[in-house]
């Protein structure tokens, strides 16, 4: 793995808490909506936090695409387990959010667990190599043969 591999993993972690955090900060200046009332809905991703989180989230969806492109997700998701940790710190910290001793334990488990799988290499190898994947035809022998696929 290369530095910008390392980077973008760090993107999915920093855009997810940074998103989450910022959007949990603006829902709770927003109150309780309604699906049923789509006013509300609106109203709610009016509110500068919310927006924000949005768009955080979105740079999160951006990064974990990349990650999911050259990685099995069996890998890209422990990689990112580190979000839970942070995320934990900023809801105490920044949002002031009570944390029991019992959800510490289950971050500390959680993360204790990526640690265990996150040592697997990034791509699945495959036993069959090249033959167990599948081979697309180029365009033009497909339409010079007559066939569709």
């Amino acid at each position: 793995m290369n530095f910008r591999k390392y980077l973008v993993l760090a993107g999915v972690t920093v855009f997810a808490v940074a998103g989450d955090a910022m959007l949990s900060l603006g829902m709770k200046q927003v109150g309780t909506i309604s699906l049923h009332h789509l006013q509300s809905v609106i109203f709610a991703v009016a509110n500068p936090w919310v927006a924000l989180g949005i768009l955080f989230l979105l740079g999160f969806f951006a990064t974990y695409m990349n990650a999911l492109s050259w990685a099995d997700l069996t890998y890209v998701m422990p990689a990112t387990a580190l979000g839970y940790v942070l995320l934990a710190l900023v809801a105490r910290f920044v949002l002031h959010e009570h944390i029991s001793p019992l959800r510490w334990i289950g971050i500390v488990l959680i993360t204790a667990g990526v640690g265990f799988v996150a040592g697997g290499p990034a791509l699945t190898e495959h036993p069959l190599g090249q033959a167990g994947k599948l081979t697309e035809k180029p365009h033009a022998t497909v339409v010079a043969s007559g066939v569709e696929s």
